[in-house]
């Protein structure tokens, strides 16, 4: 049997990795500015993360939700207490798109509705309703074609308006989109699809899935807005590699017993490695380095000739260049070995890294980058 190619892939093979360092199977040393998806948000191989998870696999590794898991209590007080969504009740799931599915699902069983507005550009996962909220139709199948669906601009104030009405079940939005090509519902917007969504009894869905857990600074990037969503979806930086997701779910909301089920979702590892995050966020100050760091990277790469646009936050940046980014980021990555990332814009390259990522390593970046980008523009 052979595995199914899921992606078009890198011809280097990773096994060693520490911080926001990686080496592959012939110790060649490599820079991670990408984190496999965003996904790596304390570090890789952090000491205290590996002890955690270590010691939990030492007493048991799993059981099911038929029994009472204590650490799943300790780590939706933790999230509640870090994210200011103490009164939010927390569904544990497995990944991102489940985390949405669910959401959803959710929306509906609460107000019995059908129609969901959804925005183009948008990446929501690959299961069959959350691909049906994405804005992509190569990824969707005949069966996941879904009538229900509504897909409007972002920021888009005056579509938004004439399509949300009382047969709308949920709105579901990126606090900043990820594959989209880091791009920002504004304040305002995302102010004015709460209040409206509140007046025709529509349920906001915030997916934090790759902007959260700190990556723009804030712990959640609708949080810039001052909004409370009615539902909000996290996975990615939430494990640090380990797979772990799940739904904040408002205490106005009636989430009755069975409504959703895992058979997974928050295991005792899994909750081992979540709350392992948690603390090292909140002990090394992680969404501080985030913002520091972050904005002085935006600041200087905004500086550079060459870069059209940087979008984004924290250390969920987009860097848009004139022309498509492939064959620049191909160089970074061959010739001076550091990873970025694409997305479904051609001319931007993402910057995901760790949280913890370090001055001197962002300095190394952007010296790098530079002189790559001088070689591509004309004197």
């Amino acid at each position: 049997m052979k595995t199914f190619e899921v992606y078009n892939l890198f011809d280097i093979e990773i096994e060693k990795a520490k911080g926001s360092i990686v080496w592959d199977k012939n110790g060649i040393e490599y820079l991670d500015l990408y984190g496999g998806h965003a996904v790596i948000s304390v570090g890789h191989s952090h000491p205290y993360y590996v002890q955690k998870i270590t010691d939990q696999l030492n007493k048991i590794g799993f059981y099911s939700n038929s029994v009472k898991i204590n650490l799943q209590d300790q780590l939706a007080e933790k999230l509640g207490r870090l994210s200011g969504y103490e009164d939010y009740q927390l569904f544990l799931c497995n990944s991102g798109a489940e985390a949405n599915e669910n959401a959803l699902k959710l929306a509906s069983f609460e107000n019995g509705r059908k129609k969901v507005i959804a925005f183009k550009g948008a990446f929501h996962g690959r299961t069959s309703l959350a691909v049906s909220v994405t804005d992509n139709p190569a990824i969707q199948a005949p069966i996941n074609e879904n009538e229900n669906i509504v897909f409007i601009d972002l920021n888009d104030f005056e579509t938004f308006d004439k399509q949300l009405d009382e047969n709308t079940c949920a709105v579901i939005i990126e606090g900043m989109q990820g594959v989209g090509g880091v791009k920002s519902p504004s304040v305002e917007f995302l102010q004015f699809i709460s209040q409206k969504c509140k007046q025709v009894g529509a349920l906001l869905i915030l997916d934090e899935v790759q902007s959260g857990y700190g990556r723009t600074g804030q712990f959640f990037a609708h949080q810039y807005a001052g909004i409370r969503p009615d539902i909000i979806t996290v996975a990615k930086g939430m494990g640090n590699g380990f797979p772990i997701a799940g739904v904040l779910i408002n205490p106005e909301i009636e989430a009755k017993k069975e409504m959703l089920g895992t058979t997974f979702g928050g295991n005792y590892l899994a909750c081992a490695a979540g709350i392992a995050v948690l603390e090292i966020i909140e002990n090394e100050k992680l969404v501080e380095n985030t913002l520091s760091i972050g904005t002085d990277l935006m600041d200087r790469l905004k500086e550079l000739d060459g870069v059209k646009e940087v979008r984004g936050q924290g250390l969920m940046i987009g860097i848009e260049l004139f022309e498509p980014c492939a064959e620049l980021r191909k160089r970074l990555l061959t010739e001076h070995r550091i990873f970025t990332g694409a997305s479904s814009d051609k001319n931007t390259i993402r910057i995901l890294p760790s949280l913890a990522i370090t001055k001197s390593e962002i300095d190394h970046f952007l010296k790098v980058f530079s002189a790559v980008l001088e070689e591509k523009v004309p004197s």
